[in-house]
C-alpha cells in the first residue's frame, strides 16, 4: 500500500532532470556510482547526494561488486509511480467528461 508520503518522496525525487536521468542510467545496472558521476558537470559528492534522494524514495539500490557500488533502478518504485500516474488521469478524466457533460447538457438547455 502506498502513503501519501511514499508518493511525495518518489515524486520529489523524479522532479530534478539529474535524478530522473540517473535512474534511465541505472536500468541496466552497469554503472557504479564513480561511472555515474562521469557523465555529470558536478561533483562526485553532488552526485552521491542525488543518489541518496533516490535511494530514500526507494527508486534505486546500491549494490556491491567487488570495490564498487552499482547503482540499481527499482523497478517496482518506477511501476508504483507509474499506478499513482494512472491513478491521477483517471480521476482527471473523469472531471474532465464531467465537465464536458455539464457543458453539453448547458447547450441544450439553452436552445
Amino acid at each position: 500500500m502506498t502513503t501519501v508520503l511514499d508518493a511525495d518522496r518518489i515524486f520529489a525525487a523524479m522532479a530534478d532532470a539529474t535524478r530522473r536521468d540517473i535512474v534511465l542510467r541505472a536500468l541496466d545496472a552497469r554503472e557504479g556510482v564513480v561511472e555515474l558521476a562521469a557523465h555529470y558537470p558536478m561533483s562526485f559528492a553532488a552526485i552521491q547526494k542525488h543518489i541518496a534522494v533516490l535511494e530514500r524514495a526507494g527508486l534505486v539500490t546500491k549494490e556491491r561488486d567487488g570495490r564498487r557500488k552499482v547503482v540499481r533502478t527499482n523497478i517496482d518504485a518506477l511501476r508504483l509511480a507509474r499506478g499513482l500516474l494512472d491513478e491521477y488521469e483517471a480521476l482527471w478524466r473523469g472531471r474532465i467528461d464531467r465537465m464536458t457533460d455539464l457543458i453539453a447538457y448547458s447547450k441544450e438547455i439553452e436552445r
